[in-house]
């Protein structure tokens, strides 16, 4: 007997609960959602909300964020556990596409992981930048030193 075939939107909303936490798609289950496929192998590569990119999927089973759809799903507060909000000296550096580092942390999410990727916000929610721990939640409050979030792209580093 053949599965049934799953729909692109409920496989989506399947694979960023199971990475980001439970019931943190359903922000996007209203929105008209658009899909670029692989030519090659016929997987979904791209997401998007009325052409702009909300994520793209990455060969190891990943999601990487853009600043905008951390934005929309931001708008669920159970995604405010993968996000980090450092002191407000950092948030000039880390807008610009610099790394931010443990010892500028205020704040950690709890489902924040080693290789995970995290939305950094000011104390007002707003995105400032997003990109890829390397420390997780507990380890970025014991460590003084060295990196704890490669940041992949800033608020101000989009515009040139």
């Amino acid at each position: 007997m053949k599965p049934l075939p799953i729909k692109p939107e409920e496989k989506m909303c399947c694979h960023i609960d199971a990475l980001f936490g439970v019931g943190v798609s359903d922000i996007l289950l209203g929105k008209d959602l658009q899909f670029e496929y692989s030519k090659k192998t016929g997987r979904i590569k791209n997401i998007s909300i009325d052409s702009r990119l909300i994520a793209t999927l990455r060969s190891d089973g990943g999601i990487a964020l853009t600043i905008f759809g951390s934005t929309e799903l931001l708008k669920n507060k159970k995604f405010k556990k993968n996000c980090i909000i450092p002191y407000e000296e950092a948030i000039p550096f880390v807008s610009e596409g610099r790394s931010l580092f443990c010892k500028h942390v205020e704040w950690c999410g709890s489902n924040v992981k080693v290789g995970s990727d995290v939305a950094i916000i000011d104390k007002n929610d707003r995105v400032v930048a997003i990109g890829r721990s390397l420390l997780g939640s507990k380890m970025m409050k014991k460590y003084h030193t060295g990196v704890a979030v490669k940041v992949r792209e800033g608020i101000k580093s989009r515009i040139k």
